[in-house]
């Protein structure tokens, strides 16, 4: 097993940011079918939150203790301003956060059934268009982790984007990269990002899809072709697969009971940079994120049950794995 291991010297550059799609997620638990009348059902849970592949991660990032700035792009609607206090209620910076006027904000609502299952209802805004200028350009090169999430971006695709990590690394920033729902035409745009990624991290259905192939090894070694460092690949309840240094890993997942795993995708690449800033070895943080996703999963909306990081290591003593590794 990997070791824990904390920093005794604090890194020149510092903090995470975040760039990339911004949402807001309304989630609601158990929808299970609509009434059709004005006859209210009572639900469990109902969560508004800042969400999507920057923004969410952000959030739970900032949750975990991580110093966060976020670069992404709002409406200048009520919804936009929800995102905004959302973020900055739990110490996210919000300096990069561009407001469109004019615009709406991203939203999407999410009817969550008992079993786990989810209908999306999603109302397009400016969430995918962040903001790539000087003062970007700067804090990423000032920054010790980019998590990369805007492949698709209006405003990074076709150079951009490639562009600002170029700059990213040259700071000397630990670079990661998500993405959602890509196009078969993403590949394009990630062969020009993954040059500059240390850690790409799909889902496996998403791995598959820009991949051609329906084997995680296979899948991952394309990344790694196309110039990205490691791989990690996010499969659910079968854990996720590395490939890290030429050697292939399995993390095993946690056995939790989810309510809803919205934003898992999103909360394990949070976990991940956060055991990574406090100095954990890549593995180890695999772990950790695999922890966090679950106990997001367990929750409803962008936070689920997350407490902090303290208590996600505790967690991790008490929870058993959904499968033993082999």
């Amino acid at each position: 097993m990997a070791v824990r291991r904390e920093e005794f010297e604090a890194p020149m550059n510092t903090g995470l940011l975040a760039i990339g799609l911004t949402t807001l997620d309304i989630n609601a638990y158990p929808i299970d079918g609509l009434t059709h009348t004005e006859r209210a059902i009572l639900i469990q849970g109902l969560a508004c939150a800042p969400a999507g592949t920057a923004a969410g991660a952000a959030l739970v990032a900032a949750k975990l203790g991580a110093k966060v700035r976020l670069v992404g792009a709002v409406g200048d609607d009520m919804n936009g301003l929800f995102v905004r206090t959302g973020l900055e209620s739990l110490g996210v910076d919000t300096s990069l956060l561009a407001t469109r006027v004019g615009e709406r904000t991203s939203s999407t609502l999410l009817a969550v059934e008992s079993n786990g299952r989810r209908s999306s209802f999603h109302c397009p805004g400016t969430g995918g268009a962040p903001p790539v200028d000087a003062t970007v350009t700067a804090a990423a090169r000032g920054s010790r982790f980019v998590h990369y999430a805007a492949i698709g971006g209006s405003t990074t695709d076709g150079g951009p984007g490639a562009q600002l990590l170029r700059e990213a690394k040259a700071g000397g920033a630990l670079v990661t990269c998500d993405l959602i729902g890509p196009r078969r035409s993403a590949i394009d745009e990630i062969a020009k990002i993954l040059p500059h990624v240390d850690y790409f991290m799909p889902s496996a259905a998403e791995a598959f899809f820009l991949s051609g192939s329906d084997d995680l090894s296979t899948a991952a070694q394309r990344f790694i072709e196309l110039g990205a460092k490691a791989c990690v690949i996010k499969n659910g309840r079968q854990g996720a697969f590395v490939l890290l240094g030429g050697q292939a890993h399995v993390v095993p997942a946690f056995a939790v009971t989810p309510v809803d795993t919205t934003s898992c995708g999103d909360s394990f690449c949070a976990g991940f940079i956060a055991a990574l800033d406090r100095g954990w070895a890549p593995l180890e943080a695999c772990r950790f994120a695999g922890m966090t996703a679950g106990l997001v999963a367990e929750g409803v909306g962008t936070l689920g049950a997350l407490q902090d990081f303290k208590a996600t290591v505790a967690a991790m003593d008490r929870y058993e794995l959904a499968i033993e590794p082999a």
